[in-house]
């Protein structure tokens, strides 16, 4: 399975956030599923590509070409696909997973992880869209989406693929039902 995560490119400042991403990545590799991740080596990025290559997986990276020009490029990946922009970035991203993980992350990490989202609910796309709640993270967004749902403005048949893990062991047992 390729599993496309999304997340930092900065290590933040909680060490459980580390300790998290290379377990993640470790499961990954051990578990003989490749990763499509962002590209880059830094931060959390860095920790996530490494572990599952040091767990024997392959590693696909997807980076536009103005963070490759910025030396932001992991140039041990296994595969790079190298895009314009983030918006292609974004599509390619998609396109080459089987399954989707947000991990804690920035801006960018929650308007990549929106477009999976939106094309989970429209059925546009028939793949686990997981939002790893660690340390409740993502607690913010799943009242949002439980507001969409009290409001009309969004219903559980349209959130049904959208799904809220607290950790690694939820996340596997997600994977494997899918």
């Amino acid at each position: 399975m390729k599993i496309t995560v999304y997340l930092g490119a900065n290590t933040g400042h909680d060490p459980a956030l580390s300790k998290a991403v290379k377990e993640l990545g470790e499961w990954i590799g051990q578990n003989g599923h490749d990763l499509v991740y962002g590209g880059s080596m830094n931060g959390l990025m860095g920790i996530l590509a490494k572990a599952v290559k040091e767990s024997g997986g392959k590693v696909t990276g997807v980076e536009p070409q103005f963070f490759i020009d910025a030396g932001f490029l992991n140039d041990e990946v296994d595969e790079l696909f190298v895009t314009e922009d983030m918006s292609e970035r974004k599509k390619k991203m998609i396109e080459l997973g089987d399954a989707f993980i947000a991990f804690p992350g920035g801006t960018g990490t929650l308007e990549e992880i929106a477009e999976v989202m939106a094309k989970v609910s429209l059925k546009h796309l028939n793949a686990p869209c997981i939002l790893y709640d660690l340390n409740d993270y993502y607690e913010g967004l799943r009242i949002q989406l439980a507001k969409m749902r009290e409001l009309g403005l969004s219903s559980e048949e349209r959130q049904k693929g959208i799904i809220f893990a607290n950790d690694l062991r939820q996340i596997e047992a997600i994977l494997k039902d899918h």
